[in-house]
């Protein structure tokens, strides 16, 4: 049942009849119906997060911690959920953990780009030869556009007005202060990763573990990828299921 909060501000899918004990988090690009395996049979809710699916998207390019304090109004009027979150959404849940841990009962990740690429490729030349003019004022800003849109990934191509600036500020976030932040307290914190996601290497929640301590458990699904197939529904709906039933 689609379900109005923030006085329209935000919109979202609740399952079940009695208050939500999950709030789940889509990924980029997406929307609330990605749960719906995932939540079958609980009293959760499925968000939109503004600028994906029904709920509006911001006045102006918010980070990740704008995000999580939009989260925070909807969390207050609930008994600390699990908070669950994929790829985007997981950049959120992270930002919310660390900031209002006291909302939450525990916190369920997969996917989401926890630190800044170890190596990668430099951009195309013509690219980088753009950018330098641009931040010259050799070339308008018409002329940087058209670079961007070519050599730019295809999110950011599919972007459009201030989720264009959104994305820019995503990519270049960084979670180790979060991480640390989440440690100093006694949350329990599940990371589900696909094997072979490329989008969020499992390097990365290897490293998040060395960092999150005793309070943190790792579980690899082999054969997955980012996107939430079958095998990582079955794994996140295991870890919720035992954060929501180890209440605290």
């Amino acid at each position: 049942m689609l379900t109005t909060l923030l006085d329209g501000r935000a919109f979202g899918e609740k399952h079940g009849k009695d208050a939500a004990t999950v709030v789940a988090l889509h990924g980029w690009a997406r929307n609330r119906s990605d749960w719906g395996s995932t939540l079958e049979g609980l009293d959760a809710l499925a968000l939109d997060q503004p600028g994906f699916g029904a709920t509006p998207a911001p006045d102006e390019g918010w980070d990740t911690k704008q995000y999580a304090e939009w989260l925070a109004e909807i969390l207050r009027d609930l008994d600390r959920p699990v908070l669950v979150g994929h790829s985007f959404g997981g950049r959120v849940a992270v930002q919310l953990a660390a900031a209002h841990p006291e909302l939450v009962r525990g916190l369920v990740i997969t996917g989401l780009p926890l630190f800044r690429p170890k190596a990668g490729g430099k951009p195309k030349l013509a690219y980088r030869i753009g950018r330098w003019a641009y931040a010259k004022k050799l070339i308008p800003e018409s002329k940087m556009e058209e670079l961007r849109e070519k050599y730019g990934s295809s999110d950011y191509r599919n972007a459009k007005g201030v989720m264009r600036q959104v994305l820019v500020k995503a990519v270049n976030d960084d979670y180790t202060e979060q991480l640390e932040a989440i440690a100093a307290t006694d949350l329990p914190v599940k990371l589900i990763w696909g094997e072979n996601d490329t989008a969020a290497p499992v390097w990365m929640p290897g490293e998040a573990m060395e960092i999150l301590g005793d309070n943190a458990t790792l579980e690899i699904v082999p054969g997955s990828a980012h996107l939430l197939d079958a095998r990582l529904v079955k794994s996140l709906r295991g870890a919720i299921d035992e954060l929501r039933t180890n209440r605290i």
